[in-house]
């Protein structure tokens, strides 16, 4: 019996597991779905990677990750929106149900994140056409202030939100909770969400106390202190009935352990806690 509603981004097991090796070991506990990143993606080609796919009857609940796009000069700039285009390319491969946008920090030299965040929103509007003629919604993942600088300028679900209004039909969120459980505002952003139609993607995992490492330490589901229970309630009553996706990044602890160790402990947890 397949395990409804959980779906395994596969850097949860990236150091166990390429691509084809993670799909058989998530298929022997029943998880049917699952989200690969790009390098995972192109570590075994394109076709091949869409062959696994479709001969498995997986549900792609998302591609990681387009996005990455302010940049000092408009080279960087093009360049971005070029890579970008070919992400929404392999999503389509992939039947993905929506690429995953990790937006980009400040360009080198620079303090404005308020520019940081127009050429976002630029970046955005410019590959949206691509991504509508392939049928592929673009999801905004919020992170975490502490990655404003380097990663992502976008740090609330209001200010992804702000950006789909911007924008209009083919933007939504995607809403991972390691990111977002702090926000005060957060069970209103998520109403806000989902009366628009905008909410594409549910990431779990948990936020550990202490936390030793704030990339490569989350916690599993269940281990910390996010209220995970809580926030899927917000998401449902918001109208999002999608997959779960375990998204979990663990250099010394999970991505240590053995890879179906760590995927039963994911279908265990999202069953106890999630």
């Amino acid at each position: 019996m397949a395990v409804n509603g959980l779906s395994i981004n596969l850097a949860t097991v990236r150091e166990q597991y390429d691509m084809k090796q993670a799909v058989e070991a998530c298929l022997k506990q029943d998880i049917v779905a699952i989200a690969p990143w790009r390098d995972q993606v192109h570590a075994i080609g394109l076709s091949e990677a869409a062959r696994i796919v479709a001969d498995n009857q997986l549900q792609v609940t998302g591609l990681c990750r387009g996005g990455m796009f302010p940049a000092a000069d408009a080279a960087g700039r093009a360049a971005a929106i070029d890579d970008n285009k070919r992400a929404i390319d392999e999503a389509a491969a992939l039947n993905a149900e929506c690429l995953v946008l990790v937006v980009g920090g400040l360009p080198a030299g620079s303090r404005d994140i308020a520019h940081a965040r127009d050429m976002v929103a630029d970046g955005i509007g410019a590959i949206l056409p691509h991504a509508r003629a392939s049928g592929i919604p673009l999801a905004i993942e919020p992170l975490h202030p502490m990655y404003a600088a380097d990663r992502a300028c976008v740090n609330t679900l209001e200010q992804a939100l702000d950006i789909c209004d911007l924008l209009g039909n083919g933007v939504g969120v995607a809403i991972d909770v390691y990111h977002v459980w702090w926000d005060p505002k957060l069970e209103q952003q998520i109403a806000r969400a989902g009366a628009s139609g905008r909410i594409l993607a549910h990431h779990i995992c948990d936020w550990l106390v202490p936390t030793t490492d704030l990339l490569l330490d989350r916690g599993m589901m269940g281990d910390g202190v996010i209220d995970l229970k809580g926030i899927r309630r917000s998401i449902e009553a918001a109208g999002y009935h999608g997959a779960q996706e375990v998204e979990i990044f663990s250099a010394a602890n999970w991505w240590k352990r053995p890879g179906e160790k760590v995927l039963s402990t994911c279908v265990d947890r999202f069953r106890s806690v999630c």
